[in-house]
């Protein structure tokens, strides 16, 4: 089930979801918009390698914006910093970015019961699209979880996204392959 406004402002009383900063106006029917933080970063070699650590360039938004190119990802990041205890949350692009061809991700719209953190957005475009920092991005969803939760995502030690960054953060995919050649030595 699908957390209502009054459930979303309700859990939110009760410190089960933590959005930093809240605005009251981006609490929609059953969704929470979040913005663009200020900065983006792109990937800065050509062919990325899922085994290695990609460095990226990271720059700020200017004010007047900052176009986005076909071909290229984009690494951005909420504004928001968001809690979410009891409860799985979904970050989906709105539908008046989709209506420019935007897409804010490829694969991570789904966060885990006990992330704590600002989202990493992976963002591509069809047609060049001018962006700003600030500027509404996505919108946060929030189901029910059914059953125990034996480990949150937050006291996980094996969890990949947990240093709390207003930053975007790059793919730490590298680090799956790091564990599994450390257990194939044992």
């Amino acid at each position: 089930m699908i957390l209502s406004d009054v459930k979303i402002r309700d859990e939110m009383r009760r410190g089960q979801i933590v959005i930093r900063p809240f605005r009251r106006e981006s609490l929609g029917t059953n969704s929470y918009d979040v913005h663009l933080g200020p900065y983006l970063a792109v990937y800065s070699t050509g062919a990325l390698d899922a085994r290695a650590r990609n460095p990226v360039h990271e720059f700020r938004i200017p004010p007047e914006g900052y176009v986005l190119v076909p071909g290229q990802l984009y690494l951005g990041v909420t504004e928001e910093y968001t809690e979410t205890h009891g409860f799985v949350p979904f970050l989906e692009g709105k539908s008046s970015l989709g209506r420019l061809g935007i897409d804010i991700h490829s694969t991570a719209g789904k966060g885990d019961e006990g992330f704590c953190n600002y989202w990493t957005l992976e963002m591509s475009v069809k047609l060049p699209v001018r962006i700003y920092a600030g500027m509404p991005v996505g919108q946060l969803i929030y189901f029910e979880i059914s059953g125990r939760v034996a480990r949150s995502y937050s006291s996980k030690t094996s969890a990949k996204y947990r240093k709390v960054s207003p930053h975007p953060t790059p793919s730490r995919m590298y680090l799956n392959f790091g564990a599994r050649r450390a257990a194939g030595r044992r």
